[in-house]
């Protein structure tokens, strides 16, 4: 697994927006959910550096903050890529061959699901069902949907994505 590093001196408007953030929820009851939510959407992820922030602005345990931020799955300690990639694990996907797509992924990328390549450039995630079963299996590209594939399409679409560079 990749080992990203968050940058504060990188981060320094963003931290003191979020300081600003915090100040405005510090006292209420429940802060804790909106204030990583917020930490979530403004960083894109939550590095332990901004958590730590959290804890010690809101005056909450570190293993509570980190004990919320691990049971909500909305939230994520891995930056995202700037290409996502969603395979969709459902039934009518799996029995077409999906999990044969995602091995393909997975080996190409040299990532697992739930993690970024260390360039950054993508991400990949496997879910239960993404709704388009008729075009089974799916895989979803920043969005764009490619259905009825097969493990040999997954290099094109990749490439698709980069231009006609290396998909790494």
């Amino acid at each position: 697994m990749a080992v990203f590093t968050f940058d504060m001196e990188e981060n320094h408007e963003k931290i003191q927006a979020f300081h600003d953030f915090i100040e405005s929820h510090r006292g209420r009851r429940g802060a804790l959910m909106p204030v990583l939510q917020d930490a979530q959407s403004r960083f894109g992820y939550l590095p332990r550096e901004v958590l730590e922030i959290v804890s010690k602005e809101l005056k909450v345990p570190m293993s509570e903050v980190y004990g919320v931020a691990t049971f909500y799955s909305q939230f994520t300690f891995i930056p995202k890529g700037r290409h996502e990639i969603d395979v969709c694990l459902g039934t009518a996907c799996y029995v077409r061959g999906a999990d044969k797509i995602l091995a393909k992924l997975k080996e190409m990328l040299q990532i697992d699901v739930g993690e970024t390549t260390p360039d950054g450039n993508f991400s990949l995630r496997a879910s239960r069902c993404l709704g388009a079963c008729g075009l089974a299996p799916v895989m979803v590209l920043d969005g764009e949907v490619h259905g009825k594939i097969t493990p040999k399409d997954v290099d094109g679409i990749l490439r698709s994505c980069m231009g006609e560079g290396e998909p790494r």
